[in-house]
């Protein structure tokens, strides 16, 4: 990965790129809805499929010479039945959000109900957020986590729903670290006559190994993103039973979006197939192992973890209680300073400014690519507490950074990337 063809024609992109893989070789990827993919994938998301124009589906495209983009779509889906289990998978989607669209196109009309986690809660700006077109076009209310446990509150939106009456009740989230128990709100799905719409975008690759309880022959309908922790092409996916398949085909195409990213399909296939190896649980398995290594540390040293830990990929840490004079924000420019990737984010019962938010999240996919374990994750957590430790006076010490950026560049050293 030199990028000598591009620089003989176009320096300034070549520098780009090259200045990108060197970021991501030299710093620690934690923000939990990225990851590293493999070289196969990435050698599928850059390959001539990239100037194939096959709008429609396998065996029925608007154009001719789809026969390949054919065959690697047919490999995409029939990879993602065996992964998920679904009857019917489209693989089209750029985005889960796209994903998310081609649901409500199919099921909603404008004005209809959609109840969702509130985005400070841990849910998605396409769940029904006034920023995003779910909240221009449909009306939205929210349930939320229990304040004293950090977990949903079942009960909460059950009586939510009753009183709501939704057309579609949403679960899955974007920043939730606990296991989702779909089978509860299935049946206030049921109770109230919603669909129910589960979004694992962030837990596809946790569902497909098993190490989270899957919503596929529960909800009506999955969706999901095919980059995060599944480490495959980027994009979306949509599935169904095959009652609803059609339609869900003609929300994505022609209903929501045009010819498909024939290239990123190809990598969601790549990423599928190693997906069905079994190494990959052993992969899956320590994203979780190491996030509650991760969460555990920063327990240890007196950071204050919504829901009290993580069964998943991610850990939530709420810094207004061991650290109140450091803005999410705050704490994620001098982290990044130092060399560690992660995002400031909302926290329930927020007090600060989504801009600028009260917890920071942390996620443990990328870094289980580079091969990190439980105790590298212990080290990380002790290199981030050094930066929040180091604030005075809405600052960190920057020779601390600078210490701490050291150690992990000695990390990086020891987990190379893209050798």
């Amino acid at each position: 990965m030199n990028y000598d063809r591009v620089r003989s024609i176009d320096p300034d992109a070549a520098d780009a790129l090259a200045g990108e893989l060197s970021r991501q070789r030299s710093t620690l990827s934690m923000i939990a809805s990225e990851n590293h993919v493999s070289e196969a994938v990435l050698e599928a998301q850059s390959s001539v499929l990239t100037n194939k124009y096959a709008e429609g589906y396998p065996g029925a495209r608007y154009y001719a010479g789809c026969e390949y983009a054919d065959e690697i779509e047919t490999l995409a889906i029939e990879r993602a039945k065996a992964l998920w289990g679904a009857d019917h998978v489209n693989v089209q989607p750029h985005s889960g959000t796209q994903a998310n669209q081609a649901v409500y196109f199919t099921i909603l009309e404008p004005g209809d109900k959609i109840l969702s986690l509130d985005l400070d809660h841990g849910g998605h700006l396409s769940h029904g957020h006034t920023a995003n077109f779910t909240g221009q076009l449909y009306e939205v209310a929210g349930y939320q986590v229990d304040p004293e446990t950090g977990y949903i509150d079942y009960e909460a939106l059950d009586e939510r729903a009753r009183e709501f009456e939704p057309d579609v009740i949403v679960s899955g989230y974007s920043a939730y670290p606990r296991t989702v128990e779909w089978e509860r709100i299935q049946e206030t799905a049921d109770a109230v006559g919603a669909y129910h719409l589960a979004d694992i975008a962030h837990i596809t690759g946790l569902v497909a190994a098993g190490v989270h309880p899957s919503p596929v022959g529960v909800a009506d309908f999955v969706t999901g993103s095919t980059h995060k922790t599944i480490r495959a092409g980027r994009g979306g996916i949509v599935m169904c039973d095959e009652e609803f398949a059609d339609d869900i085909d003609r929300s994505v195409f022609p209903g929501g979006q045009g010819g498909p990213l024939m290239h990123n399909v190809a990598g969601k296939a790549v990423g599928f197939g190693e997906a069905l190896d079994p190494a990959f649980e052993g992969y899956a398995a320590q994203v979780v192992a190491n996030a509650r290594a991760l969460g555990d540390r920063l327990t240890e040293h007196g950071l204050s973890l919504v829901s009290g830990g993580t069964d998943t990929h991610l850990v939530l840490v709420d810094l207004r209680e061991s650290h109140p004079d450091v803005s999410g924000g705050d704490a994620e420019d001098a982290l990044h300073e130092a060399g560690i990737v992660l995002n400031g984010n909302t926290v329930p019962d927020e007090t600060r400014s989504p801009f600028d938010p009260s917890g920071i999240r942390a996620g443990t996919p990328g870094l289980t690519a580079r091969g990190f374990e439980e105790s590298e994750m212990e080290t990380v957590a002790d290199l981030i507490v050094r930066v929040l430790d180091a604030f005075e006076d809405g600052e960190a010490d920057p020779e601390v950074v600078s210490a701490v950026g050291d150690e992990v560049d000695a990390l990086c050293t020891d987990h190379p990337l893209y050798e």
